[in-house]
């Protein structure tokens, strides 16, 4: 029996492409950049990931990507990489402005209430989650928020966990699931955890490696099945 969620928020509950979209192509407009296009996107978004991957790494610190990705990306694309860190810090606050619910995840978060515990794990920023959980309605719906930037330490980081467990005190550790859409980060962490994992894969994914997984599912209305 489940009896405590731990909710990945980027990717699961909310859908991230739909913000970083619209941010950065936001900011792109107010910087005088131009059009952002589709493929400036997904080159982008490349190089973003494999800067989350090096932080999940501890290859870089947190502070280190957040700029560096921008950097890359503007010096890739021949814009000012100057304005890299006033770009992001204005990206964070711009990230929380567009709200796209996977699989009506809102009503799922709510029709739980009082059936399980329910927290937010993330590594995002605590100005860019703050607002999503803000706007989104998600944050008052859940039991508490944990934000890696608040522990000090990142998912998939064994002490992430260690400080979350400390906090909620779960009963049962083989009660509690992570539902997360990242397998370097969410699923890793629950094994670095020893608890179930749930991995989001709605574009039905391959997975090639050792991570135990509890749980697949490609729509989040699947997770009544599991509870």
């Amino acid at each position: 029996m489940i009896t405590t969620l731990l909710w990945d928020v980027d990717g699961t509950l909310l859908d991230f492409a739909a913000a970083e979209k619209n941010a950065i192509r936001g900011l792109f407009q107010e910087y005088g950049f131009g059009n952002c296009s589709d493929e400036m996107l997904a080159r982008y978004s490349q190089i973003n990931k494999t800067y989350w991957e090096c932080l999940e790494r501890k290859e870089f610190t947190k502070p280190e990507i957040l700029i560096k990705r921008f950097e890359d990306f503007f010096g890739m694309e021949g814009l000012d990489v100057t304005v890299a860190a006033e770009f992001n810090e204005k990206y964070q606050t711009s990230l929380g402005d567009t709200i796209v619910f996977h699989d009506d995840s809102y009503n799922i978060v709510k029709s739980l209430c009082g059936k399980v515990k329910q927290y937010v794990v993330s590594n995002g920023t605590i100005t860019a989650q703050s607002k999503k959980l803000k706007l989104s309605g998600l944050g008052e719906l859940m039991d508490g928020i944990f934000l890696s930037e608040q522990l000090g330490v990142e998912k998939p980081d064994v002490r992430f966990f260690d400080k979350v467990f400390a906090e909620i005190q779960p009963a049962d550790k083989a009660q509690v699931m992570i539902v997360g859409d990242s397998l370097s980060s969410d699923i890793q962490g629950g094994n670095h955890a020893g608890i179930i994992t749930c991995w989001y894969n709605p574009e039905n994914k391959l997975h090639q490696g050792d991570l135990k997984i509890d749980h697949e599912i490609a729509d989040l209305h699947e997770i009544y099945d599991l509870i």
